[in-house]
């Protein structure tokens, strides 16, 4: 764990860390000898308890919508270091209960910025967003830190605010670099352990298992896949360089290189190569809501600055989700993953 010796011992506040990332952030940051403190709701499956984390944190169960809890949580923790994740993420379901969604990811980055407004301990806050805060034009190269803010759906549209409120509020109460703000505008990650509802690997798992065929939506759409290590050791990389120096606060790309932009289907192809046992997939438009059919990023800033760069391309990437489903230890899997991807820095 050499590459991240910076967090041994610093209090961190972690904002969603029962989910898919979280979870994967929470290993990390234990393997590291972090004192971490997580606020989220109830985990919605099993993979938090396979992770063996949650007695190696401070764990603390509620709703980032819950102001006074939050700040209760907040303020025992004394964190250097705040890295929100807590969301509601899923497109579709952000056009079932739109009013969750905007409660969930726009009143929550108000009240994790409130708790750290009125702090004396965080030097460092990072909020992760999404690829789709960007205004979608369909175009074929990726979108840069600069672009037009405005998500089409309610969960895009959402994460948008989170970033103008983020803005708003390094401008209003943080200019003297005292707490240094960034967002990380990250692409679609897979890895082992995500089980949400729509979303293209966790569907392809559920199939496959139950000895049925995948079905794919929109198979032709072209999205910035990559590894959830990837985005992860990124916030973690940005969190520690603005820490160090206030010239590193900012926004960025976090996604894979360009060739690594592919369509659905070409993923889901991937998948059923690595799974075996005759895994395949059929093509079923289920004329569902909008979704973008072409997303790209520009990462190029992130590159220049911090010399970082993807290190498990797409192939890669889904080998090792399926490493990970079908291993009979799934946490010795993970330690194993995770020292596998460092020894690459």
């Amino acid at each position: 764990m050499d590459k991240l010796t910076f967090y041994k011992g610093k209090n961190v506040f972690i904002t969603g860390h029962t989910g898919f990332k979280g979870t994967w952030l929470c290993k990390l940051l234990t393997m590291a000898g972090a004192n971490v403190t997580g606020y989220a709701l109830e985990p919605k499956d099993n993979f938090f308890e396979i992770a063996n984390v949650k007695n190696k944190i401070n764990n603390v169960i509620g709703d980032i919508r819950d102001l006074e809890s939050l700040k209760k949580a907040f303020d025992t923790a004394k964190p250097e270091i705040v890295l929100h994740l807590a969301a509601q993420p899923i497109v579709r379901t952000s056009y079932e209960n739109p009013v969750y969604t905007y409660e969930t990811n726009v009143m929550g980055t108000v009240n994790i910025l409130e708790c750290i407004r009125n702090s004396r301990t965080v030097k460092s806050f990072l909020n992760v967003t999404t690829d789709k805060v960007y205004r979608n034009n369909e175009w074929e190269w990726g979108y840069r830190e600069d672009e037009y803010l405005d998500g089409f759906d309610p969960y895009s549209n959402s994460k948008s605010c989170s970033e103008l409120i983020t803005h708003c509020y390094q401008r209003s109460f943080f200019e003297n670099g005292e707490v240094r703000i960034s967002t990380a505008r990250a692409g679609n990650v897979i890895g082992g352990g995500d089980t949400a509802k729509d979303r293209i690997i966790p569907d392809c798992i559920r199939a496959v298992k139950n000895n049925e065929k995948i079905i794919v939506r929109n198979e032709n759409s072209i999205r910035p896949f990559q590894h959830v290590l990837d985005p992860i050791y990124a916030y973690l990389m940005i969190a520690q360089k603005q820490y160090e120096d206030k010239k590193y606060a900012g926004y960025y790309n976090v996604g894979p290189n360009e060739d690594d932009c592919i369509t659905v289907g070409r993923l889901v192809t991937l998948f059923c190569n690595n799974w075996g046992n005759n895994a395949e997939y059929i093509s079923k438009h289920t004329n569902g809501p909008h979704e973008a059919g072409f997303l790209k990023l520009d990462c190029s800033k992130i590159k220049k600055i911090f010399g970082w760069k993807p290190t498990w391309n797409i192939e890669k990437a889904v080998e090792k989700t399926v490493e990970y489903e079908k291993a009979k230890d799934k946490e010795k899997c993970m330690e194993r993953q995770i020292k596998e991807f460092l020894s690459l820095q």
